[in-house]
Formats: C-alpha cells, structure tokens, sequence
C-alpha cells in the first residue's frame, strides 16, 4: 500500500486531507501536538482497512521532527507521500509581534521543519526513484499583504524551497508539488491573534472548504504537477500583484492600512 505522512493532521485541512485518503485506501501516519485529536481520526480512519500511525510532535523542535521520520520509516518501512501541512499565523503589525513566539516559531513550523523533514525522508524516496512531495502553502506565497509579513516570508520560503526541491529531485522520478490555497475555513484564524479595528476579513463566500483542499491535495497524488492554486480565479490577483504592484499598493494602502491604522 502507498503511505502517506501528514502534519498537523488534527484538524483542517490535514485532517480531511487524512480522512479522504482513508477512504481512497491509503496507508497512514498522522503528525501533530494534540494526541488526543490524533486517535479520534485514527478511529475515523481504520474503519476503511488502512494501517493509520499517530505520532504526537511539536514540529517546532527539531529533535522531534528527526523523530517524526524515524518512528515512521520504522513502522512502515517507507514514505510514499510527505504532506507538508504543518503551520500557523500570527497576523498583526511587524513591531507588535513577539520575537520568539510569533517570529521564529513561525518560521521554524511553517518552513524549517518540511525542509528538516523532507531531508530526512528523501534519500528513500531517491533510492526508490519514486516519492512525491506535497507543500501545503498559502496565497501568501504569491501575494504578501499587511499583517502577514511573517507568515508571508514563511510561506515565499516554502514556496522556493518547493520550486528548487523540484528541479533537484526530478531525476530521480520524485514530483514535488506545491498548494496555494486562499483563504480557508478552519481553526486558523481563531489562533492566529487577528486584531482588525475595521474588522476587514476575506468575506465567507470566497472561503474555501478544508475538504476543497484535501481533494486537489489528493488529485495530485494521482496527476502530479507543479503546483495547484485554489480557487483557480486567484491566479488573476497573482497576475495583478506581478504586473501591475505600484497599483496593487495603492489600493492595499487606501482600502486597508489608512483605515486600520487610523481607526479608532
């Protein structure tokens, strides 16, 4: 059976990502902090005849992600797919972060571990000429707005770590693929500390789904390309931001910072 390794597989899009593959009869190994989230998608998942290993890890210490592979390769044998879902934001003003906390955490969870996990799983990938790498990214790898300027370098780093990784490895016939999703309805912005005087967020009918996110996750496992961008019509705001950015940062300054700076 093809197995698959998930971070932050506890809730969101990993754990629908989990769920669907379950259902496709994928081999499993769950990765995330919240143990307990972890065996109830276990028992989700078995019910299908798959093989689900959870494994309890905080992804922004490294021992742990030497220890995510290691646990893995040792009950499976091998890793077929890495999901890397694994992240968060803390979306605010650059000089109210916290440096270690909202900074460097999220630079090592959003980026530093898929790079320390993925070295870690690649050489078996590489000896068996096949493998597939799957980043899950954001819209912020294309298009970097106020408040997100952590996050974005997060996600931008990704996103050229998943460009060069590609080039590297295709030789060996393992895909690496990137998802950009925008905004999407989970847990994220309950945590990411989101303070918005004018109270501005992406509007519910542009949301999309973690099962949205999962299926095209899924899809490339069977049709590996580049790259999926979700929904496909923001492939035109990435087109603006490239093209045209001096307009692009007028209309961020007027629509959004002069009012959320100024607000009351």
């Amino acid at each position: 059976m093809t197995v698959l390794l998930i971070t932050g597989a506890s809730s969101g899009i990993g754990a629908e990502i989990a769920r669907l593959a379950a259902r496709q009869g994928y081999d499993l190994a769950v990765v995330a902090r919240r143990l307990e989230r972890l065996e109830a998608l276990r028992q989700e998942c078995e019910p299908y005849g798959v093989r689900v290993l959870t494994i309890q890890a905080d992804l922004a210490q490294y021992s742990q992600v030497q220890m995510v592979a290691q646990t893995t390769l040792q009950f499976f044998g091998q890793v077929d797919v890495l999901i890397n879902n694994a992240g968060f934001g803390r979306l605010n003003w650059l000089e109210r972060l916290d440096g270690e906390k909202d900074i460097a955490a999220q630079i090592q969870v959003n980026l530093i571990a898929s790079i320390q996990l993925t070295r870690h799983l690649l050489p078996g990938m590489i000896a068996n000429r096949a493998g597939h790498i799957i980043n899950i990214a954001s819209l912020a790898a294309w298009v970097a707005t106020p408040t997100y300027s952590v996050y974005a370098a997060s996600k931008f780093g990704l996103h050229g770590f998943t460009e060069a990784l590609r080039r590297e490895v295709a030789h060996y016939g393992v895909h690496v693929s990137g998802v950009y999703p925008g905004g999407v309805e989970t847990e994220f912005a309950q945590k990411a500390g989101i303070e918005r005087k004018t109270h501005i967020t992406t509007p519910r009918w542009m949301r999309l789904t973690a099962g949205q996110v999962a299926r095209a996750t899924l899809d490339l496992i069977r049709h590996p390309r580049p790259w999926v961008i979700l929904p496909g019509y923001m492939k035109i705001l990435i087109w603006l931001n490239h093209s045209m950015p001096a307009l692009v940062d007028w209309l961020v300054q007027i629509g959004f910072v002069a009012r959320e700076r100024t607000a009351s």
